[in-house]
């Protein structure tokens, strides 16, 4: 295997143990090669040096989740292996310019600070386009489930087809357009979950007479940055987090509070017996724009 190859496994595997201790030693042991000879092939393939760039995603993660859990700053900075609170601070403070309890008081989430991992190889952004919502009424219907996050990829695609189902039970047909809302905030009863609230909505004009249990919903006006998915249903959510993850950063976006929005473009036609294994999507995230 090529060198590109090596640290292309290597990229993958830690980007799932941020949270177990990677000393260079215990790097190089996975590797199988010396410390030496894996920092130097690390830089030349990824032009960053090793310990750096671990130690930026360590923060990046623990910066998820000081803006989506309520736990103890403290057991974030254990959990992503730093010493101390006062040394996860000094360490916060650089790559964010802010401290860790103000990141996570701030009513916007400002991306910029966030380092997204490195991919090798081909690799083309989404291309994000501006737009500007007007505040509009869906009918629809708001249900709650609570997560870790560990479990936010698996639930939410779950969660997507089951409320999709329930949603549409009393239709025989698919309006062309479905709304997805999407919101989450701390769980007020476990530290370490979220809430997640998801509304499955439609337009009122979009043959919605035998949707008897919907009720009027609120798809919140304002700038959004959108994006477009289009491929298997299943890979929907790793799109999300490619979004949230890669682009937002890049782009040095601040997202402000309000709704993610799925608009789903289907086939507009009589209900199939399955949820399609294909599936269109405009996905935008609420920001707020700052003046040129």
């Amino acid at each position: 295997m090529d060198q590109a190859g090596i640290i292309r496994d290597l990229l993958v595997w830690l980007e799932s143990h941020l949270d177990q201790p990677l000393s260079l030693d215990n790097v190089a042991a996975k590797a199988g090669y010396s410390k030496w000879h894996l920092q130097r092939m690390f830089k030349d393939v990824t032009e960053h040096a090793i310990g750096a760039y671990i130690r930026a995603r360590r923060l990046s993660k623990a910066a998820v989740a000081l803006r989506l859990t309520s736990r103890p700053i403290l057991d974030i900075a254990l959990q992503y292996r730093f010493d101390s609170q006062q040394t996860f601070t000094r360490a916060f403070k650089k790559q964010f310019t802010q401290t860790p309890a103000w990141y996570r008081r701030s009513s916007d989430w400002n991306a910029s600070g966030l380092r997204p991992p490195i991919r090798l190889g081909e690799f083309k952004l989404p291309e994000p386009t501006w737009v500007s919502m007007p505040e509009t009424t869906l009918l629809g219907q708001t249900q709650s489930y609570t997560c870790t996050l560990e479990q936010i990829s698996r639930f939410r695609d779950d969660m997507r087809v089951h409320f999709w189902r329930q949603f549409l039970t009393e239709t025989d047909t698919v309006p062309p357009v479905l709304y997805g809302l999407h919101q989450s905030h701390p769980s007020s009863e476990k530290d370490d979950e979220q809430e997640i609230l998801y509304t499955t909505a439609v337009m009122p004009d979009q043959n919605t007479s035998q949707l008897q249990s919907a009720q009027p919903v609120t798809l919140e006006g304002g700038d959004y940055v959108q994006f477009t998915y289009e491929g298997s249903t299943s890979g929907l959510q790793e799109f999300v987090l490619l979004l949230y993850g890669t682009c937002m950063p890049l782009l040095h976006l601040t997202r402000r509070h309000g709704q993610d929005i799925e608009r789903f473009y289907t086939h507009g036609g009589k209900k199939r017996a399955e949820p399609p294994t294909e599936i269109r999507c405009e996905y935008l995230i609420p920001i707020r724009r700052t003046p040129e």
